[in-house]
Order: C-alpha cells, then structure tokens, then sequence
C-alpha cells in the first residue's frame, strides 16, 4: 500500500545513548527555541551506530540531527501543554535500556568496560534523554489522538492513488489448534528438585548471580544474573506476581511452578507498585511418553472436528494451548502495524512451517496433526485448517477495506503532524550549524529562519 512517509518517525524508538563527559566548550550542532543541540550528542549516537555493526557513514548524522530538532520541537510544546510522564515510567525504560546494553555488551563488567563508567553511573547519564524522548512520544501521542478517518476520507484517499493501487499477494485464513504435552508430577519431580538445590546453595551462601548466569534457562534474564528489573503487577505469571509482592527486600522465595517452568525469585528493592527482582527458571522437558500421550489426544480432537462432532473454532477454544489465538477461534492474526490486526495473512508472511502445510490444501481442509517445535523452543503437535484463500489481485474497496481504511488513518495522521511541524518550525527560532548545510533532510527546518535573515 502505498504510504506518505511520517513526517516525523515515532521519536521513542531513538536509540539515545549515554552522554560522554563534555569538554568545556562543546560545539553546538543546532538551537531550536530555547534548546541546545551539542555535536557530542550527534557523535554519540554515531558512535552507537557504529557499535551496532552499521558501515561508516557520516551522512547518518544529518538523520540523528533531524530526530533530536523534532523531539526537542516536540518536548517544548509538551512543556507548554504540561505533558509529563511518570517517574516509574522513566524507570522502566531506563531499565529496559540497560539490560538491552547489557546483554549486547555481553554482560555488566563488559559494558562497563566499554564505557568506562559504572552502570549506575551510565543510567543516570541517560536518565534524562530518556525522560525527554518519552515525553516528546507522548507529546506526538496528543497531537494525532483524535485523528480519524470517516467512511468519504477513505474513498478519497483511494481514489487519490491512481495508478499507484498496489498489487496483493495471494492471502489466507489460517487457523490452528496448537497442543503441548502435560507431564505427570512424577516426570517433573527432578527439575523441581533441580531449582530446590540451587535455592538452597544461595541459602547456604553461593551467589544469586552467578547461578543464574550458569543454570536458568530464562533467556530473557540468565546473562543478567537473573534481574528482571522493576515490574508491576500486570507483568509477571499470576503466581510469579503472588510472591514478589509477598516478599519484603532481601527475602527469597520457596520453589513454585508457572505455565514457563519451575522459578524461584528473592525481592531486590520494592518501589510503591513496582518490584524490582532477580529469579532462577528451570524447565521441565518433554518425554517420549507424554510425547505419545500428547498424540493420542491430538488425534482425538482431529477426530472430532473431522467428522463434525465439534466444530474447529470451538475445539480450539477449549484444547488449544496458544493464548494468542485460542480466542479468536483459532484464526492466527497478522499486523504489519500495530494498531490493525487482521486475519488475512500473506503468503509471504506467513510462518514457513504453516506454509508447507496448508500450500496443498482447500479452502476448508483440516490436516492431521503434525509435530511441531515453535520459535520458543517447545515442541508440541498442531493442527491446522484453511478457511480461506485469496488469489493476487488489484486493490479494491470492497475486498480490500480495512488495509485501504489503515493507510488513509496513517496518511492523515501523517498529514497532521506535518502540519503541526510546520506551524511550529514558522514561528520558533531554529539555528543549524553551517556544517549541516548539505544534509537534504534538514532545509525545511531552516527555510523560514533563511528567509528571516535574508530580509
């Protein structure tokens, strides 16, 4: 579909970087009203450009310099309007940010070394760019919040391509019923005993740490030592939630199971509704056993769909083990935007595993139930069914409403920003440095100023 481009790219996707400890003098790159650019803020950013393996390419900072005029734009109006965030929210992402570091940095003492600093030193360096880019986000949030668009605007919006209506690839319906296997108490007795004896070498005085880095199977957390950082309420497995906000700092959790495994969890720091923890996860793995019970139970329900006993939206309601599609009858949903879900998915987006499967089938089909392993790792049967299938074809308004309907909201939302940039950019004072004269991307933002001095 075709897509004006943002006028201004969601600003809290900016990777911001630590600040580096300034010279006396720093240069400044741009002023924007009251606000400062200095080019070590540019440098910076490159320089964490580099480190994430891009090629070298100076031209990159015309970019960085562009996001940083529409955020510090963008944070002068929050000011204005009182547009704020909250202190735990601004936590939250910093600690985000830092186990992202982390893990990139391939642990803390390595990050550290990088940076010469220690963590904590590092995060309250970027704690205020954080703040400011999530303000400014909230802040680009006001401006589109009543944005819509009415049945006429996306008529005209349609009309409006021309000869530039896309082309769609074949699409499908897909649904399925995914089964994991249950193992008994007896086949999971040894990992809960594995989680048992490292919670009781911490107790014996082994470190939290150090353990976890070696044993817990939690991806996410292991190369942190386990630290989750702070969480609410809404976060974590409802049995996980239970014992982090029983616990007081310091105290450590018996052994307990959730839908990932068995954990246990010591309390770190408690912050009004937020937790703050480090935990251990073991796994229980499958056994050819409850592989083969698993596979009888999975023919069963094929059997029942196949002949009509049950239809297949309801046995996935009621068999499936996949939350994400469970309830909604076992359709799986695409989005290639986060705002519109869809259950037409195109071919080439759709998992390679399924493809193979349904490639063969009719609209209607069912296939018998086939081993599987997802991108989490577990292994389990699933069964799947085509509901529909929709040949390549130009794009229309009757066939094709809800993507034409989600282009035109975006175009519009587009619109409105660029239109807010510019009113703002007419009536603040904007400076660049002449050393950014040739970046392309940044001439609108000094047009009216050059025309003010020219005058």
């Amino acid at each position: 579909m075709k897509r004006i481009l943002m006028a201004v790219p969601f600003v809290l996707c900016l990777a911001i970087s630590a600040k580096a400890q300034k010279k006396a003098i720093d240069k400044v790159a741009a002023v924007v009203g009251n606000n400062i650019i200095l080019a070590s803020d540019l440098d910076q950013q490159y320089t964490q450009y580099l480190a994430q393996g891009n090629p070298a390419n100076p031209e990159v900072k015309c970019y960085f310099l562009q996001q940083l005029l529409t955020q510090k734009l963008l944070k002068q109006q929050a000011e204005i309007d009182s547009v704020m965030v909250d202190e735990s929210q601004i936590d939250d992402e910093v600690d985000r940010r830092m186990r992202y570091s982390i893990r990139r940095a391939g642990g803390q003492e390595r990050l550290e070394q990088m940076l010469n600093r220690s963590v904590l030193q590092y995060k309250d360096e970027i704690r205020p760019d954080v703040k400011e880019a999530l303000i400014s986000n909230k802040m680009q949030g006001q401006i589109t919040k009543d944005v819509n668009v009415t049945p006429l605007e996306v008529k005209k919006y349609f009309e409006s391509l021309g000869d530039s209506v896309p082309e769609f690839n074949t699409e499908v319906e897909v649904g399925e019923i995914v089964l994991y296997p249950k193992l008994t108490k007896e086949e999971k007795q040894k990992y809960y005993d594995k989680a048992e004896a490292m919670r009781l070498r911490i107790k014996s005085g082994e470190d939290f740490a150090f353990l976890a880095k070696s044993y817990s199977e939690d991806p996410g957390s292991a190369a942190d030592g386990g630290d989750l950082g702070f969480f609410d309420r809404s976060t974590m497995a409802k049995e996980f939630t239970a014992w982090a906000f029983k616990l007081k700092a310091g105290e450590m959790s018996p052994v307990f199971e959730t839908q990932f495994g068995y954990h246990f969890l010591q309390v770190i720091e408690r912050r009004g509704e937020q937790v703050h923890a480090r935990h251990i996860l073991v796994i229980p793995k499958n056994t050819p056993e409850s592989m083969t019970r698993l596979k009888l139970h999975a023919d069963s329900i094929f059997q029942n769909i196949k002949s009509d006993k049950v239809p297949f939206s309801t046995a996935a309601s009621l068999y499936s083990n996949n939350d994400e599609t469970k309830y909604t009858g076992g359709m799986i949903l695409y989005s290639d935007d986060v705002s519109a879900r869809t259950t037409f998915i195109p071919v080439d987006k759709l998992d390679p595993n399924i493809f193979v499967v349904i490639d063969t089938m009719k609209v209607g089909g069912l296939s018998t139930p086939t081993e599987f392993t997802g991108q989490d790792g577990k292994t389990g049967y699933r069964i799947l069914t085509l509901k529909s299938k929709i040949a390549p074809h130009k794009a229309n308004l009757a066939q094709d409403y809800p993507k034409i309907r989600e282009a035109a909201q975006t175009d519009k939302v587009n619109r409105t920003l660029s239109e807010w940039f510019e009113k703002r950019r007419e009536s603040t004072y904007i400076k660049i440095d002449p050393e950014f004269a040739t970046c392309e991307q940044l001439k609108i933002w000094t047009k009216n100023q050059d025309q003010k001095e020219s005058k």
